[in-house]
């Protein structure tokens, strides 16, 4: 991905070294989606991505030595990705006659506080409609490549633009409308419905990659297969093997590996956003 040098986005909060949260994350909206098992974006028990973050001391390649240098590499990499949504994002809002409400990305370590609750870094990347908040640990992109075997920078790129797709959902009101069934459901079938959320996202996260390809050409096919491999990498049922040596699908929170790779795929090949209905017809009436 050719990324440096490139428009960076002025909505970047850096707040690395600030001491956040701790806590594990309680709050509504999307995030209420995981119920009790806080799988934001790996689908695992965050307990034990949290003692192997912890325990951890290598550094993302993004980013630089000092966590609170104004603009080291990993920042400006954030900045690039996210500067790239707003672009993308805005033009196909315009399109569709709508206004594209910029996010903000929230830069952290160890733990945040969010309009969602406390978070700790085992949550891994998240997004918050209360305060229409992208959160990420860089320190994350070190479990993509080394636990996950996902690395290349547009497999980091892949992380940003779903939870950039979370936000979008909210733009659209399928984030309120997912609250509304939440109390007309049981716990299982909400489930269900919480995986076709996230797919798709994967796939808003497809579309926004085929226009960084078609229109600001700073992706190839190698990128592309960067993505669709940590899309893989991160299916529920690949994590609850290696994690728990077993696969409960009434458990899951994000799809299987061939959902997120073929819903991300469809994004790309199409780059149309009225492919993406994961849902069945009625199900967010």
């Amino acid at each position: 991905m050719q990324w440096f040098g490139r428009g960076e986005s002025d909505n970047v909060e850096d707040e690395r070294g600030s001491g956040g949260g701790r806590g594990l994350f309680l709050g509504g909206g999307i995030l209420g989606l995981i119920g009790a098992a806080i799988y934001i974006f790996t689908g695992i028990n965050p307990s034990q991505l949290l003692n192997q973050v912890s325990n951890g001391n290598t550094q993302t390649e993004q980013q630089a030595q000092d966590p609170n240098a104004p603009e080291d590499n990993g920042k400006k990499f954030v900045r690039v990705v996210l500067k790239d949504t707003e672009d993308i994002w805005g033009k196909l809002f315009r399109d569709m006659g709508k206004t594209y409400q910029y996010p903000h990305l929230v830069l952290f370590t160890d733990g945040v506080e969010s309009a969602c609750g406390s978070a700790s870094s085992a949550t891994g990347p998240f997004y918050c409609p209360g305060d229409a908040k992208v959160y990420i640990d860089l320190s994350f992109y070190d479990e993509l490549k080394n636990r996950f075997g996902a690395a290349g920078d547009f497999a980091n790129a892949y992380v940003i633009a779903h939870e950039v797709g979370h936000h979008v959902q909210n733009l659209l009101g399928i984030s309120a409308k997912m609250d509304r069934a939440r109390s007309r459901m049981s716990r299982k079938a909400y489930n269900k419905l919480s995986v076709k959320l996230e797919l798709q996202a994967d796939f808003y996260a497809g579309v926004w990659a085929h226009y960084e390809q078609s229109v600001k050409k700073v992706i190839d096919e190698k990128d592309i297969k960067d993505a669709l491999n940590a899309a893989n990498a991160i299916g529920d049922d690949r994590l609850q093997q290696q994690s728990q040596g077993r696969v409960e699908p009434d458990s899951f929170t994000h799809g299987t590996s061939a959902q997120r790779v073929y819903w991300f795929k469809k994004g790309y090949e199409t780059g149309d956003i009225n492919q993406g209905d994961t849902f069945s017809n009625g199900e967010l009436d």
